[in-house]
């Protein structure tokens, strides 16, 4: 029998059949159904707010507590979930299935060392003491992959990278050699090299232990590479399931065809050859000082950015990658003027570097700032037109009133949104909508340079992609230069005429964004390349 149809004829590890989930009386999740087979990697995908998490959560009945009301039927390795009593969910929660959140920071307890945390999942299940308990731990944490397991078993989670306290997640999860991981967005605010590293170590436990792995997640590059079989959800609702590679070579919903349709294309227009240099660094140069001791002398000090000099005209964006800690966000708050440096910053022609916070301000107009995290950058206690209209108050104060209010509405518009929302509030708009305003606040004070701060990461990858065409739009629009900062090379790739490759503070490789892609000279850079398109054409 070949191996495609043994699989089928095996009983199925998960079965879920007519799932329903509701809060207060809200469905948020609908009659959705699906199985995952012993060693098997199926994929829940879907946008923000389509149930893949809910529904993850409800396998394990994680969502009791938060007053949800889930109806239907979930099988798991021969127990009925739903009405599973204590004892059962136990042996379940842990001991059959282990569960892998998105944010290991939140997920882990700050207050106790990762080796007590493993620990504690084992000891579930395993009566292990003493040193059998922490050679058990060591074991756990070396197969999740983390280095120098022994000696870090004692740090705690803020010690650690990303990364690292993903992977102590991991180990977590697989304390007791479950059958099924369920593993809810495990790489999203990961670097691409690590999410690459962070996938195979799934993809390589799962093949040594002979698990299934049900991978929640709105990244179909990983989903094509690493499923087997793909559940596409909506609004709470699945809308297309089938084989992975006959999900891609043929979408039937009008949604999956979308989704498959909007990873980042096209390019940036043209600079203008006679465009003017907006920017202008030499040699910037970001140290953070290290104090010990009582009286907190300065011991030594932490080079974030050491001699990176660069050159930005008007219509161009500069793509700057590298992973986390390489400096990049610490080099656009310099060049800003928002983080104390050395070396020479000419904008607009004009040294910027002996002004002083009062000179500085009537420049802050022209010199703006996008975030990172459309959540937290935005005052919940202020409406869509407040904060768009914020900038005006300060820069412009003596603009009359009914003017003011014009501008914002102009600024929506530009930027996609009705004006008539500019009364509600930042919790009544999506991640999208939020970047959005985002970038009408910036844009209202008609800047010349936008330093834009991984300003999609945070984005579903049909956003991403809306924002991208809407930034390359306002730039052809208005001619702005833009200094896009992000470890997301196909976002890079669509966006930048240039691309700097940052690693340790320092420029590793620059050049035209499509040549470097192609053919990059660093090993470090061939090695972003490699883990960013890799993923992205398997």
């Amino acid at each position: 029998m070949p191996a495609e149809e043994l699989r089928m004829a095996e009983a199925p590890l998960l079965s879920v059949e007519n799932l329903s989930v509701a809060f207060r009386g809200q469905k948020v999740v609908e009659g959705v159904s699906f199985e995952v087979r012993p060693g098997e990697t199926v994929a829940l995908v879907g946008e923000s707010g389509s149930g893949k998490s809910v529904t993850a959560l409800s396998v394990l009945r994680l969502l009791a507590a938060t007053g949800s009301n889930p109806e239907g039927r979930i099988v798991l390795d021969g127990t009925e979930v739903l009405r599973a009593d204590d004892d059962a969910l136990h042996r379940l929660r842990g001991g059959v299935a282990g569960m892998v959140f998105q944010e290991p920071m939140t997920s882990l307890n700050p207050l106790h060392t990762i080796g007590r945390q493993v620990g504690e999942a084992i000891t579930l299940h395993r009566p292990l003491r003493g040193d059998a308990l922490r050679r058990e731990v060591i074991a756990k944490l070396e197969r999740a992959g983390l280095a120098n397991a022994e000696e870090r078993i004692n740090a705690y989670p803020h010690q650690l990278s990303g990364g690292q306290r993903q992977r102590v997640m991991i180990a977590v999860a697989l304390a007791n050699d479950p059958k099924l991981l369920i593993a809810d967005e495990p790489t999203t605010a990961l670097d691409v090299t690590i999410q690459a590293q962070i996938l195979e170590l799934i993809a390589g436990l799962k093949k040594r232990l002979g698990m299934a792995v049900l991978f929640i997640t709105h990244d179909l590059a990983i989903v094509r590479r690493h499923a087997q079989r793909v559940v596409v959800m909506k609004d709470g609702k699945v809308v297309e399931q089938g084989e992975t590679e006959a999900i891609f070579r043929d979408p039937k919903h009008p949604y999956t065809k979308m989704l498959l349709a909007t990873e980042p294309r096209g390019r940036p227009a043209p600079v203008a050859p006679d465009a003017l240099t907006v920017l202008e660094a030499r040699d910037i140069r970001v140290s953070f000082p290290i104090r010990r001791g009582f009286l907190r002398r300065v011991v030594s000090e932490v080079r974030a950015v050491e001699g990176v000099s660069l050159t930005l005209r008007a219509g161009e964006t500069l793509g700057l990658v590298g992973e986390s800690g390489s400096g990049k966000t610490t080099l656009g708050f310099a060049l800003l003027r928002l983080e104390r440096s050395t070396g020479g910053i000419l904008f607009e022609g004009r040294d910027i570097v002996p002004l002083s916070r009062t000179q500085l301000r009537p420049l802050r107009s022209r010199m703006q700032i996008v975030f990172q995290d459309p959540y937290g950058s935005l005052s919940p206690r202020m409406s869509a037109g407040d904060i768009v209209g914020e900038g005006l108050l300060v820069h412009e104060p003596s603009l009359p009133a009914r003017e003011r209010e014009a501008r914002v509405a102009q600024a929506l518009e530009e930027v996609g949104l009705d004006p008539a929302m500019a009364g509600r509030y930042p919790h009544e708009f999506s991640g999208g909508q939020r970047q959005r305003i985002a970038i009408a606040r910036a844009l209202v004070l008609k800047p010349r340079l936008l330093v834009l701060d991984e300003p999609t990461s945070a984005l579903d990858v049909s956003v991403q992609a809306q924002v991208v065409e809407l930034l390359r739009e306002l730039q052809a629009r208005h001619g702005l230069a833009y200094l896009f900062i992000s470890h997301d090379l196909r976002v890079v790739r669509a966006m930048a005429h240039r691309i700097m490759v940052m690693r340790q503070g320092r420029v590793v490789e620059e050049g035209e964004a499509e040549a470097l892609c192609r053919n990059p000279r660093e090993p470090y850079t061939r090695a972003l390349m490699s883990a960013a398109f890799d993923l992205a054409t398997a």
